[in-house]
C-alpha cells in the first residue's frame, strides 16, 4: 500500500518527469536521525529539494 501511495502522489504531482520511484526514495533516504539515550535527537539537514518532495507527497517534514 505504501508503494501505491507513493506512485499515486508521484503521478498526481508530475514527479515521474524528474524521478524514478527509486531515485525519489534515494533522495529522501539521505536524511539521518540520531538518538542517544538521555539526549535530544539530532536530524541531519533537510534540503529545500527534500522539503518540497515531502510537501508534494503530503507527508509531514521530519523535525
Amino acid at each position: 500500500q505504501l508503494m501505491s501511495y507513493i506512485k499515486k502522489q508521484m503521478d498526481e504531482n508530475g514527479l515521474f518527469s524528474d524521478y524514478t520511484m527509486q531515485s525519489l526514495l534515494d533522495e529522501l533516504d539521505v536524511i539521518e536521525y540520531y538518538q542517544q539515550p538521555g539526549k535530544a535527537h539530532h536530524l541531519s539537514e533537510i534540503t529545500n529539494k527534500q522539503r518540497k518532495l515531502y510537501e508534494l507527497m503530503e507527508v509531514p517534514v521530519p523535525t
